[in-house]
């Protein structure tokens, strides 16, 4: 698809080249394929119509039918393996799954016979019978899948007994934990892995009751080329798989009264908190997260917002110096995700010299707080303590880099995802809805509306180009809004032309389309200046720290949710009155009073980093 903007003063001129087929475009095709073509099928003795080909499970919940599932992720994982959606087919002998049973014409179905009940509760019993049922305890209780499937169903006693294995529970990484136990080989982990982020990370080990679903040699996470995205731990139905909880350690630090405790928010947990307490998708709630967070009682309340903005800036001029001075050195790619850059430091280390040397938002920011900040407010650094909030669960090992530091302290000392911190909100008691909308504290509460959008896919590339037209050209972009940049299509290409300058460009989420990406450059079938990757569906938004909404409503969990959130961060970025980084008065002083200029030796003494091949087999290398 080829599409052409006319070029306006002040404007960057932006021309499509393609738009992959990504899961998102491939189930566009097939819905408008399958709209055309329709069978009449008999569900429970009414009739009804519905696309030929798609399963009887979808083709129920299209007329309002609800059949239970447990493994089911539509596009993702479709394999039939917990038994849970079994219905009676006319005419065949067996229960049918349903989720990979499809539809043609006259086909007629039971989904409440005894019989299908029955089977129902014997499948959950039997995954109940040995599963280690910790429920009050669980970090998943009353957001499990498996625990509201058992209440859905009716069951009130295991009568199956016999022995209780244990698999183990795996956490020396600083991001997920992997609790066997709680296991019920859905294979959605794998799914997601593989046909998604194309990590690999997870295979079938065993067979029959002895089955694992695990890394090669049940290795650690941290021993494997995981990159820590969390997309397994939203994707699991129960807490088999989780974030690595540090809630204690962050009380610990709040009780401390020698500590000066500092919090920042990522800009998508602003549009992504209110889910947690009943609010609807993509509320904006910004202020109820500060009020909250000063409730619970942090010393002061940053956006992290800010650095976002002062990414940009180191960003947009890193990009300008390789094109204007060291072409050799492009394309640029982005940095400020941590799955994406490991990824690229297990699967493509090749191109680590192509990444932006810039820290992530929240990692400038803890810099800025134990450096800047600590000297200007004369607070020793060694009582900062950083805590961030954050959509990712790679953000947890991030921090915990080495790299991520300097002269003695790490930039950042404790990750929290957004549910921990739901977690911290209920135990201190918040009505979260009703908390009033409070500020961030100064000097990190004014941002641009290019920093918001940093949570969106494409959000980084067309608030950089904001930046790079200013720089390139003297002049503003007159409209700011790069539309090609937006959208959930996971494969994106395209140029901009700044001044006389053109820049190809290609934006991805998801580590499987940022590997097409990056082949089809290596291929030398495209050349790009400029690539943006994000490791989770949808970006920051779509995050592996962001709610679970679980199996409660099918439209979220088959991922089209995340368009919710982005929309209103873009919605809220219209309406700011300062929309480039390079505006932002609290950027700017930051320059004056300490970083001197973009990419100043100072700056990249704090601002910068560096990284390190990890190899396809980290625990031989």
């Amino acid at each position: 698809m080829r599409r052409v903007h006319t070029e306006m003063p002040g404007r960057c001129h932006i021309q499509t080249i393609e738009r992959s087929h990504t899961m998102e475009n491939i189930r566009e095709d097939q819905e408008k394929k399958l709209e055309e073509e329709k069978v009449i099928i008999e569900i429970d003795g009414s009739y009804y119509r519905v696309p030929k080909g798609i399963c009887v499970l979808e083709a129920a919940r299209m007329v309002g039918i609800e059949i239970p599932s447990l493994c089911y992720l539509k596009d993702i994982n479709e394999v039939g393996t917990c038994r849970v959606c079994v219905v009676e087919v006319e005419g065949t002998r067996n229960l049918q799954a349903s989720c990979v049973y499809p539809v043609r014409e006259g086909l007629k179905i039971r989904t409440n016979t005894e019989r299908v009940r029955r089977a129902r509760k014997t499948a959950v019993m039997l995954l109940l019978s040995n599963h280690h049922r910790e429920c009050t305890t669980c970090v998943r209780n009353l957001n499990c899948e498996l625990q509201n499937m058992a209440d859905n169903l009716g069951i009130r006693n295991i009568p199956f007994t016999g022995e209780m294995p244990d698999y183990g529970f795996h956490d020396s990484n600083p991001a997920i934990q992997r609790d066997y136990n709680k296991c019920i080989k859905c294979r959605r982990c794998l799914a997601i892995c593989n046909k998604i982020q194309e990590c690999y990370v997870y295979s079938v080990i065993g067979r029959g009751i002895n089955t694992l679903i695990a890394p090669a040699f049940q290795k650690d996470l941290s021993d494997v080329t995981c990159i820590m995205c969390g997309q397994c731990v939203i994707a699991c139905p129960t807490a088999s798989l989780s974030e690595k909880e540090c809630i204690r350690d962050v009380w610990r630090e709040l009780s401390d009264p020698d500590k000066f405790v500092i919090v920042q928010t990522a800009p998508s947990i602003q549009v992504t908190m209110g889910e947690m307490f009943g609010m609807p998708l993509g509320t904006f709630v910004a202020g109820k997260v500060v009020a909250a967070l000063r409730r619970i009682g942090f010393d002061r309340v940053f956006a992290t917002d800010v650095t976002a903005d002062l990414t940009i800036m180191e960003e947009a001029h890193e990009l300008i110096e390789r094109i204007t001075v060291h072409p050799e050195n492009l394309p640029l790619f982005s940095s400020c995700c941590p799955g994406w850059v490991k990824f690229a430091e297990h699967f493509y280390p090749e191109f680590l010299p192509n990444l932006s040397s810039c820290k992530s938002p929240h990692e400038m920011c803890g810099a800025l707080s134990k450096t800047w900040y600590a000297k200007k407010m004369a607070i020793d650094w060694r009582k900062i303590v950083n805590v961030a909030i954050m959509p990712c669960t790679a953000k947890k090992y991030e921090a915990a880099r080495p790299e991520m530091g300097f002269g003695g302290f790490q930039d950042v000392d404790y990750v929290l995802t957004s549910r921990e911190l739901a977690r911290m909100i209920r135990e201190v008691g918040l009505d979260f809805p009703r908390l009033p909308d409070e500020e961030y504290d100064e000097p990190f509460n004014q941002y641009s509306g290019a920093g918001m959008i940093f949570g969106a896919t494409g959000g980084l590339f067309e608030s950089a180009v904001r930046t790079a037209h200013k720089i390139l050209t003297g002049k503003e972009m007159l409209i700011p809004d790069l539309e090609e940049a937006r959208g959930q299509s996971g494969l994106k290409y395209g140029t901009v032309s700044l001044g006389d300058k053109e820049i190809m460009f290609a934006i991805a989420h998801g580590t499987g389309n940022a590997k097409r990406a990056l082949d089809r450059y290596k291929s030398g079938e495209q050349k790009f200046d400029y690539m943006e990757f994000m490791a989770c569906p949808g970006g920051c938004v779509g995050g592996g720290g962001q709610p679970i909404l679980g199996n409660r409503d099918h439209k979220k969990i088959s991922l089209d949710y995340r368009h919710n959130r982005a929309d209103t961060l873009y919605d809220i970025e219209r309406g700011k009155k300062i929309r480039r980084s390079h505006e932002n008065t609290q950027v700017q002083q930051l320059y004056e009073e300490f970083l001197m200029h973009p990419l100043s030796k100072i700056a990249k003494e704090y601002l910068h980093t560096t990284y390190i091949e990890r190899g396809m087999h980290p625990y031989l290398d």
